[in-house]
């Protein structure tokens, strides 16, 4: 082992803007994620009402619309999506060490440390609001079998 003396200097004021402007991005991306569950939220409720609104107005309204299996498939995809956007919305309660910024991968299911914490957020939403995102495509292409 060498008894070489390591060199430091201050931070520029450029590095510590860069870093501020990183941890600024880590506790941005749960928002980001709620701000697109909120837009995906307004779709999912606008959707399917539209494509009701359609079939009444292409069949009237003395005309019986048979959906069959697809139709009820696709407004089954669209609730299950709609419950996973929801969800994503909720507060989850999550267990934090305030005293430690990152926690040992290790040690993950005991505490989450601050930088975890926002970090496991995002990856949770992102991980319901892509799979709803996924329900909600295959309800569209349901939906649109059934015309």
């Amino acid at each position: 082992m060498s008894n070489k003396a390591i060199s430091t200097r201050p931070l520029n004021d450029n590095e510590k803007l860069l870093r501020e402007k990183f941890y600024e991005s880590i506790v941005a991306q749960s928002d980001l994620m709620d701000k697109l569950s909120e837009r995906l939220l307004t779709l999912e409720l606008a959707i399917p009402g539209l494509y009701a609104t359609a079939l009444k107005l292409m069949y009237g309204d003395k005309a019986t619309v048979t959906l069959g299996t697809v139709g009820y498939i696709a407004f089954g995809l669209w609730f299950a999506s709609l419950i996973l956007i929801l969800f994503a919305l909720t507060p989850k309660k999550w267990k934090v060490d305030v005293s430690i910024l990152k926690q040992d991968p290790k040690k993950l299911d005991q505490a989450l440390g601050i930088e975890d914490f926002f970090e496991q957020s995002a990856i949770y939403k992102r991980r319901l609001i892509s799979i709803s995102s996924i329900l909600f495509f295959l309800g569209i292409v349901g939906a649109a079998l059934t015309l």
